[in-house]
């Protein structure tokens, strides 16, 4: 692709030759020569001038990047994922339902969409206008995928889930497992039937391995634009506002309330019945019980960010300071037996 048709698909101001060959979009350690690279900071500005990249994203022109075709736009990373797509992304050629795949009477299928072989769909499952089911997934009765969804090979969305459109779902992901409740009788666990649904919004991206557990009774729910990584544990009537961040290993208890724009890092535990305010931002292997309000949060259980941050400088100074607690001590109980003396 020539450098001035990928600056009229990028919306970006173009510095150099438009008849340059782009071939490859490459971050700035892998580059070669017919790449376009990206500048994220002014620490890189001395890479990017060195390497053999023959174009970079920038925010504003640079004169040290004089032998390099410059586009510049708002945000360089988002027209460096832009251009990826662009490059790398070609969108699937509808298929219908392949030979081998396992279509019950009453599940609706609409058109433009691609079943691939080992599938299961269930009777009174739907699957919207341009979805992809790859192999070994399976959609339970009354089961829901919107339009133009991508569910990858191995997953499981049980019955009476609701998933919106443009959902992306990686493979051996469960959506809609029994929420973990039982109630204490006569010296044994018994299972609370679990039969509420779970509703996925537009725009959601669910990593390998994700479970999101049914309701009780009621809906567990994912807002619109939520993106959760690998290995999340969601519980049961657990909802997630729009527009959040989920890192691998987070655990999210039953009943729990998340508002909007809250990005929780990795390993962060949330107990049953909390609530996270929207905007929250939660440090890596935090603990949240309660209710957070807005903020910045760190620890377990949490406390404010910055109070953690001195919080831990006292901590690596422990041995230093329990060694000298020793010496006044000492040097106390010196000084108390001279004086009974």
């Amino acid at each position: 692709m020539k450098t001035g048709e990928l600056a009229k698909l990028l919306s970006a101001e173009l510095s150099g030759s438009s008849e340059e060959e782009i071939s490859s979009v490459r971050g700035v350690s892998d580059a070669s020569e017919g790449s376009l690279t990206f500048l994220t900071g002014k620490k890189y500005i001395s890479e990017i001038a060195e390497s053999a990249a023959s174009a970079v994203l920038v925010e504003k022109f640079y004169d040290r990047f004089e032998s390099k075709i410059q586009l510049k736009v708002p945000n360089p990373v988002f027209a460096f994922a832009r251009a990826l797509e662009l490059f790398y992304i070609k969108k699937e050629t509808p298929k219908g339902i392949m030979k081998g795949a396992l279509v019950e009477n009453g599940a609706n299928i609409e058109e433009k969409s691609s079943v691939y072989p080992n599938a299961y769909i269930c009777s009174g499952a739907e699957i919207g206008e341009g979805t992809v089911i790859f192999p070994n997934v399976y959609l339970g009765k009354g089961a829901r995928t919107g339009r133009n969804c991508v569910i990858y090979p191995g997953v499981v969305i049980r019955e009476n889930v609701m998933i919106g459109n443009d959902v992306i779902i990686h493979a051996n992901a469960v959506i809609g497992s029994d929420g973990f409740g039982y109630v204490p009788e006569a010296g044994r666990h018994y299972k609370i039937p679990q039969v509420g649904a779970v509703k996925i919004g537009d725009n959601v991206e669910i990593g390998a391995g994700v479970t999101i557990d049914r309701a009780t009774t009621g809906t567990t729910s994912i807002g619109d634009g939520t993106k959760i990584d690998n290995l999340v544990q969601i519980g049961h009537n657990v909802r997630i506002g729009r527009h959040c961040i989920l890192v691998a290993q987070v655990a999210i208890g039953g009943s729990t309330v998340i508002g909007d724009y809250v990005v929780l890092g990795g390993q962060v535990g949330v107990a049953d019945h909390a609530s996270i305010e929207s905007g929250c931002m939660v440090g890596a292997k935090s603990g949240i019980m309660g209710t957070l309000k807005k903020g910045i949060y760190s620890g377990a259980p949490v406390i404010a960010h910055r109070q953690w941050l001195k919080a831990q400088a006292i901590y690596e100074r422990l041995p230093e300071m329990m060694k000298r607690l020793r010496h006044l001590e000492d040097k106390i109980s010196k000084m108390e037996v001279r004086k009974d003396d």
